[in-house]
């Protein structure tokens, strides 16, 4: 019904304004330990997750970080503000979020899939046209034999009302 970009956010104080997918997956896996590895201040990276029972944290495992584990260090949250919030108040942090949730208190880097030739920063055109690269599909899920009671919420999902919605709270349409 939608597509999701996630963001991968860092403190505003933060200089890194870009990053390949092979540092993100550094920085996640512990490889990484501090910003000076990437063209940042000589500060330590404290790395922040969702839990492993989000299909966010089973996403940015497969598409960033090509199914390796997470380091022992990096933080597990348990929903989306809490990374938000997390992110805003420690100065050598990362995280990543969907689109939807960015706020002031974060800044959004441009990740790059070829090697550091391009780099793309997350938004809803960028996610749309799919130029950004960590974007995904968002799905309703309903048992079949349920098909005719849920047919009209669905239909409504995907109706032009039911994608302006999308589009007014952060996701991105499907048409």
């Amino acid at each position: 019904i939608a597509y999701d970009a996630l963001s991968v956010i860092v403190n505003p104080e933060n200089k890194v304004g870009q990053l390949t997918r092979e540092q993100i997956e550094k920085i996640y896996t512990g490889e990484i330990k501090n910003w000076k590895e990437v063209g940042g201040a000589d500060e330590k990276i404290v790395a922040y997750s969702r839990e492993s029972s989000s299909g966010t944290f089973e996403f940015f495992k497969e598409a960033v970080m090509e199914k390796k584990n997470y380091a022992a260090t990096v933080l597990s949250m348990p929903a989306t503000g809490a990374i938000v919030q997390s992110v805003s108040q420690t100065k050598g942090a990362i995280g990543y979020i969907g689109l939807a949730y960015e706020t002031s208190g974060v800044k959004n880097i441009s990740v790059s899939y070829d090697g550091g030739k391009t780099y793309v920063a997350p938004s809803i055109a960028a996610a749309k046209d799919k130029s950004y690269p960590v974007s995904r599909p968002l799905f309703y899920m309903y048992d079949k034999a349920i098909k005719d009671k849920v047919a009209t919420f669905i239909d409504y999902a995907l109706s032009d009302e039911g994608q302006k919605i999308v589009s007014e709270i952060g996701y991105v349409p499907v048409r």
